[in-house]
């Protein structure tokens, strides 16, 4: 007879899109679980029932109270309670950190059993570096809350990793595009399905691409770091000083060049000064 799980809280991985993704332990902790918390039930119900488990679900998301969280880690003791989202790994841009903190304050065990993640799965195919990246999850929907957010992160040596839905897409790109400059980047959709795609290009042509296109499914866009010095040339830099300059003097806007390109400042504003003679 297989032995039985130790009570805690485990957080449990899920296909992203391929139910053939669930790993054997997952299956089995799904099997063996007395209670399943989840994102949507009716979305997990089907994933229980290819795992070929019986144990009864409920809603865990982020209007959960505290009352919630303190009823599920009163069950932590004797119980087998697992987390799972509606796809990939439970915290990841996915409710959940508060429940773990909670058990583990109480003194409960917290096991992973790790499998798909949508971030990882697209960065590692985007052909961009993996090296040193930055997780933002999905950026503000309103514009100044966008800019703002791209804003902080513009002059990180890191390639980027963003989720994003099909009708925001579009104005991701144009404000990624606006701030960052013509930084390689990925777009990649529909992962471990059918029709799983992932084209890449510069943050211009993507924006370009999907100027008049709404795709569908779930994204991961990907923006590979600053460019290198040496790569960037005098017309890229005259553009975007141009552009800067409707709004800004000579020198914000090379401040805000060389911050978009991770230039010296003094190369920026040497270019704003030709320009601005003209």
């Amino acid at each position: 007879m297989d032995k039985p799980l130790e009570p805690g809280l485990y957080i449990v991985a899920t296909p992203i899109g391929n139910l053939g993704d669930l790993g054997p332990r997952a299956a089995e902790t799904l099997r063996k679980a007395d209670l399943v918390l989840a994102e949507d039930t009716r979305v997990t119900g089907k994933l229980l029932k290819h795992a070929g488990a019986k144990a009864p679900s409920t809603r865990y998301d982020d209007h959960s109270t505290d009352a919630d969280r303190a009823q599920v880690v009163g069950r932590l003791g004797v119980e087998v309670v697992v987390l799972v989202s509606d796809a990939g790994t439970p915290l990841i841009s996915d409710p959940g950190y508060k429940l773990v903190h909670a058990a583990r304050d109480a003194g409960h065990q917290v096991r992973t059993v790790p499998g798909p993640c949508a971030a990882i799965a697209g960065l590692s195919i985007s052909g961009l570096p993996t090296d040193r990246f930055l997780f933002m999850g999905f950026l503000p929907a309103k514009a100044k809350a966008r800019q703002d957010a791209i804003a902080d992160v513009a002059a990180i040596r890191a390639t980027l990793v963003f989720y994003e839905s099909g009708p925001r897409l579009r104005d991701t790109l144009e404000a990624l595009a606006a701030r960052l400059g013509p930084r390689e980047a990925a777009v990649a959709r529909e992962l471990t399905k059918l029709h799983e795609e992932c084209v890449t290009g510069t943050l211009l042509d993507l924006a370009d691409r999907y100027a008049d296109i709404v795709p569908k499914g779930e994204i991961v866009l990907i923006v590979g770091p600053p460019l290198e010095r040496a790569l960037v040339g005098d017309d890229e830099i005259d553009r975007l000083v141009e552009e800067a300059m409707l709004d800004l003097s000579p020198s914000r806007a090379a401040a805000d060049v060389a911050q978009r390109l991770g230039i010296p400042r003094k190369r920026a504003y040497a270019r704003a000064l030709e320009l601005s003679r003209k």
